[in-house]
């Protein structure tokens, strides 16, 4: 068998003295390195975002009529197609009767509310209306302080009886003269709003479900 011939390792350099910079390497040497390799194209910057719609004036002679009764407690905007009424809650019973005698809203469609746990009048009531004679819709809506209450509306729509309930279960708000003003979807005995933004996704009467269910809560 033939003998393996090793070649021997080049000298290292003497001491003090540098190792060949890239520069200095001789075109043999850099060739066997491998060429070096682009730099990776900057990421173009994120597009702005789109400003979204915003309210603006509306104006008509509905607006103009009861803007000229009732001065600054009535404000009007539309957004996307929806006019809105935003009136001081005091005088909500004269608004909504009026809009049902004189300007023909005779179906109230829903009666609702929003939370905004950091204003200072944290809610938002709101009726939807709709007017047949007309084809028309209008929303009317105003702010209330949480612990405050609000007239009712079933002498005006009866069917705001149950809407009432409903805002009343979910929100804890209170409607003065409403006949049987109690919870319409959870049982009477429950504590908590649960469309309210600070009540917990999860988050249950575990009393009540101990109570009357004899389960522990989330099961």
């Amino acid at each position: 068998m033939a003998e393996e011939v090793k070649t021997p390792a080049p000298p290292p350099p003497p001491e003090g003295e540098k190792k060949p910079t890239a520069a200095e390497t001789p075109p043999a040497a850099a060739a066997s390195a491998g060429p070096a390799k682009p730099a990776a194209p900057a990421k173009p910057a994120a597009p702005a975002k789109p400003a979204g719609p915003v309210p603006v004036p509306w104006t008509s002679p509905l607006v103009e009529k009861y803007r000229s009764q009732y001065g600054s407690g009535v404000d009007a905007q539309t957004y996307l197609g929806q006019n809105y009424l935003t009136v001081d809650r005091s005088l909500i019973p004269d608004i909504l009767r009026l809009l049902r005698d004189e300007e023909q809203f005779e179906y109230c469609v829903d009666i609702t509310a929003v939370h905004y746990p950091k204003r200072e009048k944290q809610f938002d009531v709101v009726w939807i209306l709709y007017s047949f004679p007309r084809n028309e819709r209008v929303r009317v809506k105003t702010q209330i302080a949480d612990g405050a209450s609000i007239a009712s509306s079933v002498s005006i729509w009866p069917t705001a009886n149950w809407l009432e309930r409903e805002v009343y279960d979910m929100f804890g708000i209170q409607f003065d003269g409403h006949p049987d003003l109690k919870r319409i979807l959870l049982p009477d005995g429950w504590k908590g709003f649960p469309l309210r933004k600070d009540y917990g996704i999860l988050q249950q009467d575990k009393e009540w479900v101990q109570i009357n269910l004899g389960i522990e809560s989330g099961q």
